[in-house]
């Protein structure tokens, strides 16, 4: 098994200060006190890839220089053929990688005859490999790091990443899709708007791979009055997830919400919106309880770790978690998933749970 393997190292680096996005905003994360995600996600992928290779047929690691795969590959124990270096390492900054960057490492997978080209970032990753990749044969399988992660090209997980590129046996045509960030952040982007398709590309089959995300059907009307009624009778701080689900709850409590944002509502108004993570648990009550509120990316089934990076592991360690959606939603759904960037806070969600589908009514699902 040859493995053509690329890091965006700057990928999810605005997700936890509210920045819904990296791209051309890397100065700004910074300033916000934003850290390298990436690198502790494909760092996660290559332990899991590194300790099947002892149970499986031998694997060689293709990668490019330095915080685009070579350095995590070199710490985790791999031996990686280095076939290229990024132009940012000629700058002061190395981790101020560009989309040219990961497209030129992309090629030269190609150019090498790889098996499976393996990316660690997010939704911009996905349509730079594509793109480059061109009309090559070779599958890609994403390793999610960013912030917007609704192409059907990731695994669930980084260690799942790492099983799929060492077992699979057949591939299907699947989409890689992508949102303008600018509208993105500007909040113009709704949740029931499809992101615009960037390419279709072969994707090893496998359960642990996601699906696309779909627009959600059926009224929210019922479960939005339940819960905005129960808000209002609460002396707890509520943190509002995004999407249009839980935006129809603060609808009802006359909140201008922001449909991809977090907001945290205390005291019985609206007190931050927008939050970053730092906002988040700034607001939080240590001496009471604190609620979040989210709902199921239609079709994908993730309640965090898809467009939520502020509800970070800190957050919801310190939260009740309250999970709503319309019948027909969560009947596409299927499963509920979670991806928080904590393995272990990942293994305590992952049971079986309530979901508030109605005013009153309430189903039990598991998130696996």
């Amino acid at each position: 098994m040859h493995i053509g393997f690329v890091v965006n190292p700057i990928a999810g680096m605005g997700g936890r200060v509210g920045l819904k996005g990296t791209d051309g905003k890397v100065d700004t994360a910074r300033d916000r006190g934003a850290e390298p995600h990436a690198p502790e996600r494909a760092k996660r992928t290559l332990q899991t890839l590194r300790a099947n290779i002892d149970t499986h047929d031998e694997c060689q690691l293709f990668t490019w220089g330095a915080p685009m795969g070579e350095a995590v590959a070199t710490d985790t124990g791999m031996n990686p053929v280095v076939l290229g270096t990024p132009t940012a390492s000629k700058q002061a900054n190395m981790q101020q990688t560009t989309a040219e960057d990961t497209r030129l490492a992309v090629s030269a997978f190609v150019d090498t005859d790889v098996d499976l080209i393996l990316f660690v970032g997010g939704d911009g990753t996905a349509a730079d490999v594509a793109a480059a990749r061109s009309e090559s044969t070779v599958p890609v399988l994403g390793v999610p790091a960013g912030v917007k992660v609704y192409s059907s090209v990731f695994a669930v997980a980084p260690e799942d990443a790492a099983q799929v590129a060492m077992s699979f046996d057949r591939t299907e045509r699947r989409e890689v899709v992508d949102i303008d960030e600018e509208a993105y952040r500007a909040g113009e982007v709704s949740d029931r708007i499809d992101p615009d398709l960037q390419a279709i590309v072969p994707v090893p089959v496998a359960d642990r791979v996601q699906s696309a995300k779909q627009r959600g059907d059926g009224s929210v009307e019922a479960v939005a009055s339940g819960v905005a009624a129960d808000v209002q009778a609460s002396d707890k701080t509520i943190i509002f997830g995004s999407g249009s689900t839980v935006g129809a709850i603060e609808s009802k409590l006359d909140i201008e919400f922001t449909p991809l944002g977090i907001d945290v509502w205390s005291d019985g108004e609206l007190q931050v919106r927008d939050a970053a993570e730092s906002e988040i648990l700034t607001q939080i009550d240590r001496d009471n309880e604190n609620i979040i509120i989210v709902s199921p990316i239609g079709g994908q089934g993730f309640i965090f770790g898809r467009g939520n990076p502020q509800l970070s592991p800190e957050v919801i360690r310190q939260c009740e978690i309250k999970i709503v959606a319309s019948p027909t939603k969560l009947e596409t759904t299927g499963q509920l998933h979670v991806d928080t960037g904590d393995p272990a806070l990942d293994d305590e969600l992952r049971e079986w749970t309530r979901v508030r589908i109605g005013r009153v009514e309430n189903q039990i699902i598991e998130i696996t």
